[in-house]
């Protein structure tokens, strides 16, 4: 048994994140384990740039309420709860409602090392337009 003190929270950076991100790292796949798992905290509007995982991304919403796109579909609203995966290569945007904060955790494979693509492939800022569609 490992037991793993926590550690402070980390600003998400502003290249992958827009407005007040902070996540804390649950599991980081060390081996032979590949799981990630993050807690990820959103203030209102908050939200990720757009993304894809190459092993896809499970997120589960622990309380507030979020939106979530993949590109070329709806917003759709999301609450405590409700759990949302997106397979691999899918292109997709998460964060907080407009008037809420929100939390979910963040599932997702690290890759084996025999595979030569990205864990993940970050893409531009979801725009204001994105984000209130």
């Amino acid at each position: 048994m490992n037991i793993i003190p926590k550690h402070p929270s980390i600003k998400g950076p502003t290249d992958m994140f827009s407005g007040d991100v902070y996540f804390d790292v649950i599991a980081k796949g060390e081996s032979p384990s590949r799981l990630r798992v993050n807690s990820v905290h959103f203030a209102p509007c908050a939200r990720t740039a757009w993304h894809c995982h190459a092993s896809g991304q499970t997120l589960h919403v622990t309380e507030g309420v979020g939106l979530v796109q993949s590109r070329g579909g709806d917003v759709i609203e999301m609450r405590p709860g409700d759990t949302i995966y997106t397979p691999p290569g899918e292109w997709h945007w998460h964060g907080a409602a407009p008037n809420h904060f929100m939390t979910h955790l963040a599932m997702w494979e690290n890759l084996s090392e025999d595979q030569d693509v990205p864990e993940t492939t970050w893409g531009e800022q979801v725009s204001d337009v994105e984000y209130r569609a």
